[in-house]
């Protein structure tokens, strides 16, 4: 059975879609099941950027099948955006498939979305405003609509008859704004159907088929194990599962078919939005990574949170995905430091913790105990091989296996495809 999986371990941003990328390459198959569009990250291909939001990372290799499956929620008018910004710059897209099961998110989504982060005021979550958790929202109430009922002219009609008069009232006597016209958006999201239809499959069957008949199929996370709406640091969390268990439920592939699961670290810490980071660095050392890394979000360009390497919140998210290896991304970020901290564990009132607390309260008065190691002070963006890298730096990427308990798999030395060491190759 040839599968993989690639899953964040912080708080998301660890370079998963250059993982997945350069794994694409060997695998026939690329399946992406959780988020939406709020998921945004950078695949850079022969000194060629790409941002993506939606598509799977393996949609840069024409030949590959990539699959969104039912647990992503889908913004049909995001999605031909991607695809046309893909097909401009020379991408072939002939082998998607959105899963009929997918929720669809609506412009109410979007709104209902924006009004919410404004009446938290100080509370603010952090939301990217794109819709994901109102979406969701309406995915557990049982009201939502799937692309399957996008494809139905007459299920969509009825199905958005009902959700806009709910949703209406909802805006002018709660948010205090206007509403929306039912027939533009039906006008406007059969159009949209019409062109997502040749992608449009039962991605659960299709799967399986592909795993069956000995395919390499690669499962693809969204955002981190540390923003999972039941094992992260709640409310600062998404709205889904972004976690190996996730995955198995958004693609409707069973936890026997999982194997050579990775869990992507970036060399250091980053967070956007709100909520604990005991690691964080408010200081010269927070600002160098910033720039140095160009910490600033893909879809929101917000400026990202930096510290140091947080073992503890990595030894967490181990065991919730259950990690075969590890993926070190952005090593080369260290390069120009003359000495990197670890962080290996919390102290609390006088008491050293044993598990990564539940209580905000808690993680907001952690002391981070560190152990310092030294830089290497060299350029290692070059370096082709694990027997290249500085001595310090091999220690260094080592010690973070060890602190984790996950064996090293792949050590990333930079942005491009060719930039990647493989230590343990998955396919």
């Amino acid at each position: 059975m040839a599968t993989a999986m690639v899953l964040g371990t912080q708080w998301g941003d660890e370079g998963k879609g250059k993982i997945v990328d350069y794994l694409a390459q060997k695998a026939d198959v690329v399946i992406r099941s959780q988020g939406g569009n709020n998921a945004g990250h950078t695949v850079v291909a022969d000194g060629q950027s790409f941002a993506l939001r939606l598509l799977p990372s393996g949609i840069l290799f024409s030949e590959k099948t990539c699959i969104i499956g039912n647990g992503v929620v889908v913004n049909p008018e995001v999605l031909l955006e991607e695809i046309d910004g893909m097909v401009k710059k020379g991408v072939t897209i002939s082998k998607l498939e959105v899963s009929t099961r997918a929720h669809v998110i609506m412009p109410y989504h979007i709104r209902i979305d924006e009004e919410d982060e404004k009446l938290r005021g100080d509370d603010k979550i952090g939301t990217t405003k794109n819709g994901i958790g109102p979406c969701y929202a309406d995915k557990i109430n049982r009201v939502g609509i799937r692309i399957g009922d996008l494809m139905d002219r007459d299920v969509f009609y009825q199905k958005l008859k009902t959700n806009l008069e709910l949703k209406n009232r909802l805006f002018t006597t709660y948010y205090n704004c206007e509403g929306f016209d039912f027939e533009e958006i039906f006008t406007k999201y059969t159009a949209l159907a019409e062109r997502i239809r040749p992608y449009v499959k039962d991605t659960e069957y299709s799967a399986n088929q592909y795993i069956k008949e000995g395919k390499k199929v690669l499962f693809e996370g969204a955002q981190a194990t540390m923003l999972d709406l039941d094992h992260g640091t709640y409310p600062f969390v998404t709205s889904s599962n972004p976690t190996a268990g996730g995955a198995c439920v958004g693609s409707g592939v069973g936890p026997r078919m999982m194997s050579n699961i990775i869990g992507v670290v970036k060399a250091y810490t980053t967070r956007v939005g709100a909520g604990p980071f005991p690691a964080e660095q408010n200081n010269k050392i927070g600002e160098y990574l910033r720039e140095t890394g160009h910490e600033f979000g893909t879809v929101t360009g917000r400026s990202r949170r930096c510290g140091w390497f947080d073992s503890v919140v990595v030894r967490y998210a181990a065991m919730l995905n259950s990690l075969d290896y590890l993926a070190i991304t952005r090593l080369d970020i260290l390069d120009g430091l003359d000495t990197i901290n670890i962080c290996k564990g919390y102290m609390y009132k006088g008491i050293e913790l044993k598990e990564y607390p539940e209580s905000l309260n808690i993680l907001q008065d952690v002391e981070p105990v560190y152990e310092e190691l030294p830089g290497w002070k060299t350029d290692i963006s070059g370096c082709k091989s694990y027997d290249e890298l500085p001595e310090n730096a091999r220690y260094y990427v080592e010690r973070i296996s060890q602190l984790v308990g996950v064996p090293l798999g792949i050590v990333s030395v930079g942005p491009d495809r060719s930039q990647t060491i493989v230590l343990h190759d998955v396919f």
